[in-house]
């Protein structure tokens, strides 16, 4: 079993997504209670090729372990040789396959949840990976791609055979993208019945969602994602909650503006961007992330659409909590 499983541990992994769960992203949120961290999909073609852009995906730091390379692609010996060429690079905990994006760019190329409507494929490309490499190799899957084809438990049964040593699980069909609730019944199902850790995913906000889902089924963990963009104390609050029942204090808003600064900054200072516009370009939908739940986000939504600098965002900030303290 892998290590982060066992003696009755309970990880909570940050879900990959793309554009947001870079390696700034990824510190904030181990600094704040996640355990595992799983990096934005990559693709097999452009580690092949040695493209300088799809390298930076890989990136990750020390502090950030246990961290797997999340991979897609519809090639199961390209894909083991782009998982190979990583391990020399990076020296990731394990490898992580995508059989679960939704999106069409990704699936009109036969990967990511398109594989779900074809186990041999799927198998011979999970176990050829499996099979290559000298790290763990997991997987993160979709229930099905529509509601006539929830295929779950097949699939599950089918990689835990070809040598996946444990499965995310998001309660969603690839037809339903992110709308609809999440099916924790299948996520349970599949925990049920597999013999390596099933980690579910979808519809975690909150510690006391983390505590029901892993009471209610037999998951080995779960897998947190959008609650995170907005939210990622949430990680803290989980575990809080896990070990005593207890809800924490909100976060108060000098603390938000604190880390939306300080990801900001981290940010610009990890030129992976570019120049400092290009930086905020990039950073403007994560901070549109953070204004959700925030008095008067609609207001700081318009003005996150056209900031432009770290000045300008910090001369919001100031605006911000002073405004919030006159209206306390």
């Amino acid at each position: 079993m892998l290590p982060w499983f066992q003696d009755g541990r309970f990880p909570l992994y940050l879900a990959p997504m793309a554009g947001v769960t870079d390696v700034v992203f990824r510190s904030l949120c181990k600094e704040l209670g996640a355990d595992v961290m799983v990096t934005e999909f990559v693709s097999a073609e452009g580690i092949i090729r040695r493209d300088d852009r799809t390298r930076k995906y890989t990136e990750f730091s020390d502090e950030q372990r246990p961290v797997g390379v999340q991979l897609f692609g519809a090639n199961g010996q390209n894909m083991a040789e782009a998982a190979k060429k990583i391990i020399d690079w990076k020296r990731p905990d394990f490898i992580d396959i995508n059989f679960g994006c939704p999106v069409k760019k990704v699936v009109s190329k036969n990967g990511g949840s398109s594989l779900l409507r074809d186990c041999p494929i799927l198998a011979e490309i999970a176990g050829t990976i499996a099979r290559a490499v000298s790290v763990p190799v997991t997987a993160k899957i979709r229930i099905g791609w529509d509601a006539n084809s929830v295929n779950a438990l097949e699939i599950v049964k089918t990689l835990e055979g070809e040598g996946i040593q444990a499965i995310a699980v998001h309660g969603r069909t690839r037809a339903q993208g992110y709308t609809g609730e999440a099916d924790w019944d299948v996520i349970a199902q599949c925990a049920e019945v597999a013999s390596v850790p099933i980690i579910g995913n979808g519809d975690l906000a909150s510690g006391s969602d983390v505590k029901s889902r892993r009471d209610s089924t037999s998951v080995s963990g779960v897998m947190i994602g959008r609650a995170a963009m907005a939210n990622p104390w949430i990680f803290r609050e989980a575990k809080h909650y896990l070990e005593t029942g207890e809800i924490l204090p909100s976060v108060s808003m000098e603390d938000r503006w604190a880390l939306i600064l300080r990801h900001t900054r981290l940010a610009l200072a990890s030129d992976r961007y570019g120049e400092e516009i290009q930086t905020m370009r990039a950073m403007r939908s994560r901070l549109m992330a953070y204004s959700r739940g925030l008095p008067e986000g609609k207001r700081l939504r318009s003005r996150f659409a056209q900031v432009s600098s770290v000045t300008e965002l910090e001369d919001i900030a100031t605006e911000y909590l002073a405004h919030e303290c006159q209206a306390a």
